[in-house]
């Protein structure tokens, strides 16, 4: 009965302002940075809407992996594409920067005003146990997908003990359809290498040196960084600390940390930190470009490499490649969660927080939106009476 409903809600169109209703309401709620935001997307996409199967929505996710950029955005910007074509990519891509953009914005021109460090702790403390338990859930459901083989299931383990040991995102997923492919008889395939290193030579080329940050090098700046940038979203700080702190000496050590901290506890993309940093360079103009630049290589290459993904699914070379991407993938996730975990349950009332968020996702399928808003009060109360 579940797939038959399922169907029948994947058989319906999905308009535009359908689009544009669901990401708006993520930009806004989804707390917790990518992994989280994964994590519910897959609920809405998937469970909820049917507009993807978990096998497609993996795709998508090993597909926006593979390349430079958010990894959530991209994910949106796909699912987008594959519905609306250019005109859904723009719409979904817009619903989910463009709102927590404008919440960032407020906060740097309230930062810059008052001079108040954003205090972004308690509702912290309290938001990470239950986005471990929402990533962890996820990383379960996903994983039934994914590893359908013992092949794949090795390949998992194996990206994740990689991971754990410390090597980088980009080498792991190349590393795992690799792997994958040529246990699937690998034929030689071609390849877009070349115009996507043609891609990527621009906002390298473009990122002009200097010391004053007018909005010429903000632009060339942050479309280096959203080009260049891959895996997690958290590896924006390195980035910025490299290019905007010692290269360019445009922010202190501590307006970095503030403008980290921001993109941390609102909800939407974590890249909206650009949004924050171009406010602290250039006011209202340098917030507009720093945020279209970051952005901007992302909205292209999903543009431009989407049509091909379901292509892949069509030989059965490039269909294994694509599935130890979506295995890597989500060992990458449980990596993920591992680490968020270690960072947030660190005493008996996060660790009681965690569970409790877990049984309700497991047990009552509780919206973890709401989880997280509960979370984010429990981490006041409790630094308030601690």
């Amino acid at each position: 009965m579940t797939s038959v409903c399922a169907e029948a809600r994947r058989a319906r169109p999905v308009r535009l302002r359908d689009l544009a209703r669901l990401f708006g309401r993520l930009s806004i709620t989804a707390f917790g940075g990518p992994a989280a935001h994964i994590a519910l997307m897959q609920r809405e996409l998937v469970d909820q809407r049917g507009w993807l199967t978990d096998r497609e929505f993996l795709d998508l996710v090993g597909a926006s992996n593979a390349i430079p950029g958010p990894t959530s955005t991209e994910v949106a910007l796909y699912t987008g594409r594959r519905h609306g074509g250019i005109p859904g990519l723009i719409v979904a891509g817009l619903g989910f920067i463009g709102p927590a953009a404008l919440i960032v914005g407020v906060l740097a021109w309230v930062y810059t005003r008052y001079g108040a460090r954003p205090v972004a702790g308690d509702l912290l403390a309290g938001v990470k146990p239950v986005v471990v338990a929402v990533v962890s859930v996820a990383v379960v459901r996903l994983g039934r997908s994914a590893f359908t083989s013992r092949l794949l299931v090795g390949i998992g383990a194996a990206v994740l003990a990689a991971y754990l040991a410390g090597l980088t995102e980009p080498v792991l997923l190349l590393a795992a359809s690799a792997v994958a492919a040529s246990a699937g008889r690998r034929r030689r395939r071609q390849s877009g290498g070349a115009s996507m290193a043609a891609l990527l030579a621009l906002p390298a080329a473009a990122a002009a040196h200097g010391s004053a940050p007018d909005l010429p090098r903000i632009f060339g700046a942050f479309l280096k960084i959203g080009a260049l940038l891959f895996g997690s979203g958290y590896v924006l700080l390195a980035f910025l600390r490299r290019d905007l702190v010692l290269s360019h000496g445009w922010l202190t050590e501590g307006q970095l940390l503030d403008a980290i901290a921001v993109g941390q506890v609102t909800p939407g993309p974590l890249f909206t930190t650009a949004t924050f940093v171009g406010y602290l360079l250039r006011g209202v103009p340098g917030a507009v470009v720093a945020t279209v630049a970051i952005f901007l290589p992302a909205f292209v290459m999903t543009g431009v490499l989407e049509p091909v993904i379901t292509k892949l699914r069509n030989t059965a070379v490039t269909a294994a490649a694509l599935d130890g991407l979506n295995a890597a993938a989500v060992a990458l996730m449980a990596g993920v969660t591992w680490f968020l975990a270690r960072d947030a349950v660190v005493d008996g009332p996060t660790a009681v927080l965690a569970g409790a968020a877990l049984l309700a996702l497991l047990r009552w399928r509780v919206n973890p939106v709401w989880l997280m808003a509960a979370g984010a009060g429990c981490g006041l109360v409790l630094r308030t009476h601690l």
